[in-house]
């Protein structure tokens, strides 16, 4: 990600998240703006964060992958999303790929300031007690998505995922048909299955694969075929 210069609009979105009263003036001016691009991959498992991120604008994905190889989403995240919440408090390593979806922006404070200045900070702990317990409720959530509906209904919840604002409104931008073999793996399924899945929809006017595109007609028959369930 690459820094930005502006300290304007970093202001402003402490302001949009009540971040300005959560932290201490100290800690405020530690904070840094930073910039994701679409499709960055922005942290692998093994690597080791020095920094708390805040997701303040854009989207991104959370995935991983079991030892077979076999990929697996564990959520889609939007503002005010936090990365490095169980890495400050456990000191541990990152444990899942985390990617993004949109361009979009990210605020960044080290966790050496925390430690010294956020410690017992009441609002602090309670903030970051709401973040993590959060986190555990929506990874449950679709790992129980996963294990337990056919995959018409895991793909049609991964598709209003990628919409901007979650909920199948608005398609930020046409699924590329080589990106299949990826989709399947996060989704749990084969190759195979998931192209049969995609004929279904297509027969069904929910979307239309052609010229190595897949684009969405119907979003209203997309967010039936999901059954209210989404990857976030």
């Amino acid at each position: 990600m690459k820094a930005i210069r502006d300290t304007n609009l970093l202001r402003t979105y402490l302001s949009r998240f009540g971040l300005d009263d959560t932290f201490s003036p100290a800690s405020l001016n530690e904070m840094t703006l930073l910039r994701m691009e679409q499709g960055q991959v922005l942290w692998e498992k093994g690597d080791e964060l020095d920094h708390l991120y805040f997701l303040v604008e854009g989207k991104i994905k959370i995935h991983t992958s079991s030892a077979e190889g076999k990929g697996l989403i564990l959520r889609f995240k939007n503002p005010l999303a936090v990365i490095g919440d169980v890495e400050y408090v456990k000191g541990t390593e990152v444990f899942h790929t985390v990617e993004a979806v949109t361009d979009g922006y990210f605020l960044a404070i080290p966790f050496q300031q925390l430690k010294q200045e956020e410690h017992e900070n009441r609002s602090f702990l309670h903030f970051l007690l709401d973040v993590i317990t959060h986190k555990f409720y929506t990874e449950a959530h679709a790992s129980t998505l996963n294990m337990l509906y056919d995959v018409d209904v895991r793909l049609a919840s991964y598709l209003l995922s990628l919409t901007d604002d979650g909920k199948g409104s608005m398609f930020h931008e046409e699924m590329r048909t080589k990106t299949l073999k990826e989709t399947a793996e996060v989704i749990g399924t084969s190759y195979r299955h998931l192209n049969r899945v995609l004929r279904e929809f297509q027969n069904e006017g929910i979307l239309d694969k052609q010229r190595g595109t897949i684009k969405i007609k119907d979003i209203d028959l997309l967010r039936e075929k999901a059954e209210g369930n989404i990857y976030e």
